[in-house]
């Protein structure tokens, strides 16, 4: 029998899965087990000078991201020095049991916030053992996307929804187990015990971003009860899509630690809730600059006249059904001009409007240049139309590239209208 050489206690509980015979059909969590924390502080706080721990993590075909950790010379923990690795393909959907090497490589590092010390976080792209990027890999086309326009210096700033589970995946965090709390309304940034459900993950991962180095701005609880919401940004090109992979990954291991289930999806409770989205800020430089209106604007250039380069509105608009089929998974489900949406078959625009699929902001329409927000949010254009689940490196590449190329052919599937923001039947900021 082996006897720890303290007194410390170790708390081990664990609820044993039901007998098979009673087992339902629907997978649920078969066992939970609870670890004294202090127990384990005695082993991470054990030096280990001249060594890094370096967690190598990458993006599975479902788009969550895996990873798992090798010891690495402190003088070879920067981004140049890494070394590429592999992980078993077959067990993550990409790549056959006969052939299944997948080969990573480290694109960006940060410090790690469970690992404390100079530990390290290593975000990594996927390649097959012959160098080609895999079809799950859309940081690489993204880059590419990206690679070349340097001038522009696109801005993207990102806010991530999410929802609280406890672990039986059904029952929001904080909701009556087989019922509904209260209406929407009070939960908003509310405080409270009554209304304010999983404060203490949002500050957790707030705090375990800062410490990595991810550009994180700011939290805020959400709409519906158990829902949160963390902005990314202002980050440069391909950075934003990296750090918010990450910030996810970090979420991921703080609810872990709580015991508690995060989810993505956008609209994970059906009904009068809100659903749950990834909007997305962005601008150039030219769009930041005094004047930049004109490069945000939708309005069409006089009659008889041919534009040098299209604006940006217009052409999103122009690529609306391109940009809805890229915007993530179930997003029909949230899209339906209901609860802070626009309807996913309609682009529209308008200022301060949470109605509309991109939201220019009102600082942006007094000081006549900014950012716009894709909501389909501030100084820059939002675009509010992406779902919660969405592909950053999709999203931010995509967007980039629909206002830098200037191409102006429209969607015959899309209906674009402005939205006048004093229109009583739309919500406005």
């Amino acid at each position: 029998m082996l006897a720890l050489a303290s007194s410390a206690p170790l708390s081990l509980v664990v609820q044993r899965a039901m007998p098979a015979t009673t087992r339902l059909a629907t997978p649920r969590m078969a066992e939970f087990v609870e670890t004294d924390a202090a127990v384990l502080d005695r082993y991470m706080n054990l030096p280990h000078p001249g060594q890094v721990q370096a967690e190598y993590l990458w993006i599975d075909a479902k788009g969550e991201v895996r990873s798992k950790c090798r010891t690495i010379d402190a003088k070879k923990a920067s981004l140049d020095q890494l070394p590429s690795w592999n992980y078993d393909g077959s067990s993550c959907d990409q790549a056959p049991g006969e052939d299944s090497e997948v080969i990573i490589k480290p694109r960006a590092v940060y410090k790690d916030p469970f690992r404390p010390g100079d530990n390290i976080l290593v975000l990594t792209d996927t390649y097959t053992p012959a160098g080609e990027p895999l079809p799950t890999n859309t940081r690489t086309a993204a880059t590419e996307r990206f690679a070349g326009r340097e001038d522009e210096v696109p801005w993207f700033g990102i806010e991530q929804e999410y929802t609280l589970f406890n672990l039986d995946k059904v029952t929001p965090l904080g909701w009556p187990q087989g019922g509904f709390p209260g209406a929407q309304g009070p939960y908003y940034c509310g405080a409270g015990a009554d209304r304010s459900f999983g404060r203490s993950i949002s500050e957790a991962h707030y705090k375990a971003c800062l410490y990595a180095g991810i550009a994180i701005s700011g939290t805020n609880a959400e709409v519906m009860p158990g829902q949160w919401e963390y902005q990314v940004g202002p980050c440069v090109g391909i950075a934003a899509a990296d750090e918010l992979m990450v910030s996810r990954y970090i979420l991921q291991r703080v609810c872990e630690d709580f015991g508690v289930y995060c989810t993505f999806d956008p609209k994970p409770i059906d009904g009068d809730w809100n659903g749950a989205g990834c909007h997305t800020n962005f601008s150039t430089e030219k769009m930041r600059k005094a004047g930049g209106r004109a490069a945000i604007d939708t309005a069409p250039p006089p009659a008889g006249a041919r534009a040098k380069r299209p604006r940006a509105i217009r052409q999103l608009g122009a690529r609306h059904s391109a940009h809805i089929a890229a915007y993530g998974e179930g997003n029909e489900r949230r899209l339906t001009g209901k609860h802070e949406t626009a309807d996913m078959n309609t682009f529209s625009y308008g200022v301060a409007n949470r109605g509309c699929s991109i939201r220019i902001p009102r600082s942006v329409e007094a000081d006549g240049c900014g950012y716009l927000e894709a909501r389909h949010r501030r100084r820059d254009a939002r675009d509010r139309r992406p779902s919660s689940n969405m592909d950053p490196y999709v999203v931010t590449s995509m967007i980039f590239e629909t206002i830098a190329d200037g191409n102006e052919e429209l969607d015959s599937t899309t209906r674009s209208r402005e939205l006048d923001v004093k229109e009583s039947s739309v919500a406005l900021a």
